[in-house]
């Protein structure tokens, strides 16, 4: 079944893609969640108006992300965690650095991300050290960005 993605769909496609689906999954999830519609032949003509449309719009779109990726490349980012003191504890955390906390250590820095663009390489942080983030900030500009995870003073 093919289907024109109305919306981003993690690990499927983003937003104007056209997919092939399962039709199960097409006609019982994306479908009736608004997530996509049938790819007809005049609503594929109508999506190719769309983005030719949109093309230059498109340009100065990523353009921007490009200029925003750079200047959160710039950045170092220290997360401050709670962790166990001496020597046999090591460095474990009380708890966990999730994706949460490093979108806020750029909110604080002045950069809006969402949450849902960013992965954290290996999932929930747990212990001391240097990281690494992987940032989506339009379907054509990623890129990882180092940061590290110190013991919290005080």
């Amino acid at each position: 079944m093919e289907l024109i993605l109305k919306q981003d769909v993690e690990n499927l496609g983003f937003k104007d893609d056209v997919v092939t689906v399962k039709n199960g999954y097409g006609r019982n999830y994306l479908i009736p969640q608004g997530q996509a519609i049938l790819a007809t032949p005049s609503a594929k003509k109508v999506l190719a108006e769309n983005l030719r449309q949109r093309a230059f719009k498109e340009k100065k779109i990523i353009d921007d992300a490009h200029k925003m990726a750079e200047a959160i490349k710039a950045l170092e980012i220290r997360i401050a965690a709670k962790a166990t003191e001496g020597a046999s504890a090591g460095d474990k955390l009380f708890g966990s650095v999730t994706k949460a906390d490093l979108v806020e250590a750029f909110e604080k820095e002045g950069h809006l991300v969402d949450k849902k663009f960013v992965t954290i390489t290996g999932g929930n942080i747990k212990r001391l050290g240097q990281y690494n983030a992987v940032i989506r900030l339009h379907r054509e500009v990623t890129f990882d960005f180092p940061f590290e995870v110190i013991a919290q003073v005080g």
